[in-house]
């Protein structure tokens, strides 16, 4: 059986999730095949949304669409991110609400089988996720790509991401916008001026005021948790993470800027040698994080997930 070529733009779809202030909605989007029992979960990072995936998504159901098997790859915008709703309390913007609230969305997806791409944050939930004992069959992760993201993070990335967090901004124009954006994400590698205006146009949204300008599409409430870390608290949730990672059993791929200063070489190497026994796969010229924009990204991902060799040259 053939099919089609997926349409250029995907759908937005919802689904409600609990929390002790009587739930929220988080907001996906879903490229590819409706009805497809395989589906592949990419999860953004720290302040980002799930559109940052519209090249990879993209290009996997045309790949997919090549080999003749339905694929489904749902995009979500993590709660307090693009549009998803925003937590009543800010304190919940942590990991095992996330988790929590991807288990809800893959219970609505009901997929067979599951593959997980996560960027930064969202590699971080989808370790969680693939680490649990006894998950559901519809969370039982196949294959995981982590994507510049493990269970140590270095104290300084995080310092560096606290200067900026919450900041969301006013802007005159989108490129305005970009061009404050990428003053302070430059480290995502080479991009040409066009890849990084349609990286930042999800990101925005209007002002109520009317006035035509822009802001940032995220809760500046997520910067509470994140500035009451401390380095004591940062070691107490590696332990677990590590703990966490040596519990998954999915097929692992661990994706590296070769530049960054969040995940370190000692701690990739670590990964490649414990727990799932990642392989790892570095890029040149990118700090934190591959945005899976060019090519030699994409076509890891494709050959990774699609049951492809992947060259780790």
């Amino acid at each position: 059986m053939s099919y089609p070529n997926p349409p250029a733009e995907p759908t937005l779809e919802f689904v409600t999730c609990p929390d002790p202030q009587g739930g929220h909605r988080m907001a996906y989007w879903q490229w590819g095949q409706p009805d497809s029992a395989h589906v592949v979960l990419c999860v953004h990072g720290l302040t980002r949304v799930g559109k940052d995936f519209t090249v990879l998504a993209q290009a996997l159901c045309r790949r997919a669409a090549e080999q003749g098997r339905p694929l489904r790859v749902v995009c979500p915008d993590v709660a307090g991110r693009g549009r998803s709703d925003w937590l009543k309390d800010p304190a919940l913007y942590q990991l095992p609400t996330y988790a929590a609230d991807m288990l809800t969305l893959l219970q609505q997806l009901n997929a067979h089988t599951l593959d997980w791409l996560g960027t930064s944050m969202g590699g971080l939930i989808g370790l969680v996720v693939a680490s649990l004992p006894e998950p559901p069959a519809c969370a039982k992760v196949r294959r995981l790509v982590l994507n510049d993201v493990g269970p140590s993070i270095e104290w300084q990335a995080l310092q560096r991401i606290g200067q900026y967090l919450g900041k969301t901004g006013v802007f005159d124009s989108e490129q305005q916008a970009a061009d404050a954006l990428w003053a302070i994400a430059s480290s995502f590698g080479p991009h040409t001026p066009a890849q990084w205006l349609a990286l930042t146009r999800p990101l925005l949204k209007p002002l109520p005021d009317g006035s035509g300008r822009l802001t940032l599409h995220y809760d500046p409430a997520l910067a509470e948790p994140f500035k009451a870390l401390t380095p004591e608290a940062a070691a107490a949730g590696e332990a677990m993470l590590w703990q966490a990672y040596d519990r998954i059993t999915a097929q692992t791929l661990l994706v590296r800027g070769a530049q960054s200063d969040l995940l370190s070489v000692q701690t990739a190497q670590a990964m490649t040698q414990r727990g799932p026994r990642a392989q790892l796969l570095e890029f040149a010229g990118v700090g934190h994080a591959p945005t899976f924009v060019a090519e030699p990204q994409v076509q890891a991902v494709l050959a990774f997930l699609l049951d492809e060799p992947v060259s780790l040259a």
